[in-house]
């Protein structure tokens, strides 16, 4: 269930690290708006991450509900990062990424990791570097390191494609039980439990 934050896993380098397919809707006749495009989304809730890494020059981190398990076998997740947030020039370029999964008990690193001009490392949220270098932040209910495999444009964004390589989890959840999750919907925070629950 978990494996030991201090045990160096070596990162694939032969993988593929960006793809340029170039998704910018060529040749549509219709398009929607963005306002419209916004408005479908407030109302689907995300799961809230907090993802950083360190590609030489410090660490940086970032707040994100798009991240998502694609496969278990090999174990996959993606990912999508602005190309105006202040940390995609360090994840265009860093081999490796820490993504921590989040419950309400991290409201206060989900908030950090959205507000734009502050210093996220500054010890307000406790944090250390595994012996790999990727900066992890403490006591979150869970963080998983991976090796990015792919990168793909898209739009104003990357895609990103990872793959689990190490992991520690603080706060199970049984099958079945809300964890205390916590959600972004419609531009606010959200913890689900029981009173959440509809069938």
């Amino acid at each position: 269930m978990t494996s030991s934050p201090t045990a160096p896993i070596a990162v694939p380098v032969d993988a593929p690290a960006h793809h340029t397919t170039d998704l910018t809707s060529p040749g549509f006749s219709s398009s929607l708006s963005a306002d419209d495009f916004k408005a479908l989304f407030r109302g689907h809730p995300g799961g809230v991450a907090v993802i950083t890494a360190d590609a030489g020059d410090g660490p940086v981190a970032l707040t994100a509900t798009s991240v998502a398990s694609v496969s278990a076998e090999p174990p996959l997740l993606i990912f999508s990062v602005s190309a105006l947030s202040s940390s995609a020039a360090v994840l265009a370029k860093a081999e490796t990424v820490v993504v921590h999964l989040l419950d309400a008990h991290d409201l206060d690193l989900a908030r950090l990791g959205a507000t734009s001009g502050v210093d996220r490392f500054d010890g307000s949220q406790p944090w250390s570097r595994l012996v790999t270098g990727e900066p992890v932040y403490h006591d979150v209910r869970a963080w998983v390191r991976c090796a990015v495999i792919e990168r793909m444009d898209a739009g104003g964004s990357t895609v990103f494609a990872a793959h689990a390589l190490q992991s520690q989890l603080e706060r199970d959840v049984a099958p079945g039980e809300p964890g205390d999750a916590l959600v972004y919907h419609n531009r606010t925070w959200h913890r689900l439990g029981e009173l959440s629950r509809i069938s």
